[in-house]
């Protein structure tokens, strides 16, 4: 229905003041003359109103997106777009608390620690949902740090990592952290080739000695970690490996990941050779890795594997030779490599091709079966015949990278060159495509739970690269952008534009908000978010001390509007303290935090929350400590002083 009638409606109605005949908006001015003051059509009243959501009404979806190089998670409401929360990963966060002396400090640098050399930085790439039966359960979420091939599990009931675990064979990873339909698993798969298990071997070795690995990180779904004793990998060829996706369905127990650099190209070498982008760019073709996860378990639990850097490794020639891995020739230099909701077909798409390649599940089956193979790759494993192997291809544009999945069978790709989202019928193959043109450069994208076996439609997100005529210029570094579509009518509409200011987004995942179960307080007071229990230093009010043993001071501190007990901590310098610090509040949304001066120690005290710091006392002098969020009328009286006495005083 036209807004037309409605705007010339209110127009009649509400006069306009006779000082000034177009009011600006916001002073009380009717919808038409606000739509003439700020150049707005009917066509973008109508997208405000498709996005709006007054105070205090609540999203329908929660986008969880990648932060890139921000190392973190980014929180977004649908349809909204209002960012909600930074969620911290591989990387310090102040406002969490997260890296300054806490106990997150285990969770973040811990397992970082390789050769030595301590990691504080991350770039996020590809966050997956834990899944029951293939749909998104809301339980937690899981993302890889691409350059320092780690997996992180997130809690979403907190909204807080609890686990990172770093590769130990590999050394970058862009085909994680994906799940199989129960998160029986987590699947890692490496991006730059390497000598497993890390150590040196020259360029010149890079077809004898270089590999691939993809990682199946066991999930331990009653503790909420990965077990790293139940995990194991799959040796795979020194191609360059990308995104995975899991089968369902019809395709239960297979993983799916594409590859490119099946030239094995390895940069100049200093003679004259082709950067590594040209030499990876030689083929017609690349390579889909096809892994039979259900037979690789039977084979791990045969002992049928090697030993590396203490992880269980299913040998390439192993791999090959019982058909656990198989390969199928996919258009050159692919990105994308997603699973159609019934299970049936996976989509390929090849940045240097125009097609959107859809393989039939079935078909391979089939010919793995048969042992139907129209050839072995330079390792010995078998390739499968790309024609008998596929639905069919759709012409969709130049520069196809990845695909999701709408209720009504659709599928929707991100045409980079070309900067489209274009909507095609995977079972269909003869229906027209429709393309909608959008701001730049389009990398990934998601649809509403769009990658599980019951997409929602309505709405689509285009996450693109560029942004160079979108924002207020913020100088030459820009923000990436995400544009929300709304795909629930005859034609999709791009209704929202939001920037990110922080890192660069790359796949993203959206759930039902109503999924998500997160707790208000920590229950009993002074639980460890960590473990949640109760931890044995808790202290209830009238229990605080400070405790001392020689040079190791113990403080068991609580924390309650508006004070912390004890606020006076005199130690020796030289001592090693630790804090035990107790939130008492039970209420929703109290928090406090804790900071000393001049020490980087800073924690965040989320209600019933157990802190735990530890550190030395190596600077002598007068350190106001203070609560860092804002908590209460008396929030700035909420202080308190730390001594330290200087040697010899």
């Amino acid at each position: 229905m036209s807004l037309a009638p409605w705007l010339v409606f209110l127009a009649s109605c509400t006069p306009a003041p006779k000082e000034s005949p177009q009011p600006a908006a916001g002073t009380g001015g009717n919808l038409a003359s606000i739509m003439t003051e700020r150049g707005l059509s009917e066509a973008d009243v109508i997208a405000a109103a498709k996005t709006y959501t007054p105070s205090g009404k609540l999203d329908e979806y929660v986008i969880m997106a990648s932060g890139g190089h921000g190392g973190n998670l980014i929180a977004i409401g649908v349809p909204s777009m209002r960012i909600l929360k930074y969620v911290a990963v591989f990387g310090p966060e102040s406002w969490q608390g997260y890296g300054y002396g806490g106990l997150g400090d285990k969770v973040l640098y811990e397992d970082s620690r390789q050769g030595g050399k301590e990691v504080t930085w991350g770039d996020v790439h590809h966050p997956n949902f834990s899944e029951t039966n293939g749909d998104y359960d809301g339980e937690f979420i899981f993302v890889n740090d691409k350059a320092n091939a780690r997996v992180a599990v997130v809690d979403l009931k907190d909204f807080m990592t609890k686990q990172i675990v770093t590769n130990k064979l590999v050394m970058s990873d862009h085909g994680g952290a994906f799940v199989t339909p129960n998160t029986e698993y987590v699947v890692e798969t490496s991006q730059y080739a390497a000598p497993l298990g890390g150590g040196f071997e020259p360029l010149a070795n890079y077809k004898e000695k270089y590999r691939g690995a993809a990682m199946f990180w066991k999930f331990d779904r009653e503790k909420g970690r990965l077990d790293e004793s139940q995990s194991f990998a799959v040796e795979l060829p020194p191609y360059a490996q990308d995104l995975a996706d899991a089968g369902k369905l019809d395709s239960y127990g297979w993983v799916f990941i594409g590859s490119w650099n099946t030239e094995m190209g390895a940069g100049t070498e200093g003679q004259n050779k082709p950067y590594l982008e040209s030499a990876a760019s030689q083929n017609d073709m690349d390579y889909l890795h096809i892994i039979d996860w259900k037979k690789a378990e039977q084979l791990v639990a045969e002992g049928k594997t090697k030993v590396i850097n203490g992880v269980r490794v299913i040998p390439l020639e192993t791999a090959a030779a019982e058909n656990v891995l198989v390969l199928a020739p996919e258009p050159k230099s692919p990105h994308g490599a997603d699973v159609t909701p019934d299970g049936k077909a996976i989509v390929v798409g090849g940045k240097l091709d125009t097609h959107a390649t859809v393989f039939e599940m079935s078909k391979i089956k089939d010919l793995v079966a048969k042992g139907d193979f129209a050839g072995k790759d330079a390792y010995g494993v078998n390739v499968l015949d790309f024609q008998k192997s596929i639905r069919g291809q759709k012409e969709i544009g130049l520069g196809p990278l990845h695909t999701v999945f709408d209720n009504k069978g659709n599928a929707y790709t991100s045409v980079f060159l070309d900067s489209t989202v274009v909507k095609w019928n995977p079972s269909n193959l003869e229906q027209p495509t429709e393309a909608l043109s959008v701001q730049y450069n389009i990398g990934h994208i998601m649809s509403a739970e769009g990658d599980t076996v019951s997409p929602d439609g309505h709405w689509v997100v285009a996450m693109n690269k560029m942004a160079q005529d979108r924002y207020q210029p913020v100088g030459p570094l820009l923000p990436q952008s995400f544009q929300l579509i709304d795909v629930s009518g005859p034609q999709m509409e791009i209704v929202y534009d939001l920037p990110i200011p922080l890192g660069e987004p790359h796949y993203s995942q959206m759930i039902k908000a109503d999924k998500l179960k997160t707790i208000q307080a920590y229950t009993p007071a002074g639980t460890n978010p960590y473990t949640d229990e109760v931890s044995p230093n808790a202290v209830a009010a009238g229990q605080e001390r400070i405790e001392r043993n020689g040079k190791q001071v113990d403080v068991y501190m609580s924390v309650i509007r508006s004070h912390f007990t004890p606020d006076y901590i005199e130690v020796n310098e030289g001592d090693t303290v630790t804090l035990h610090m107790t939130s008492l509040e039970q209420a929703y949304d109290q928090t406090h935090g804790f900071a000393i001066d001049m020490y980087n120690v800073n924690v965040s005290m989320e209600p019933g929350r157990y802190e735990e710091v530890t550190f030395k006392a190596d600077r002598s002098g007068v350190f106001p400590m203070y609560c860092t969020e804002f908590c209460s009328a008396l929030h700035l009286e909420m202080m308190g002083y730390f001594l330290v006495k200087p040697k010899g005083a």
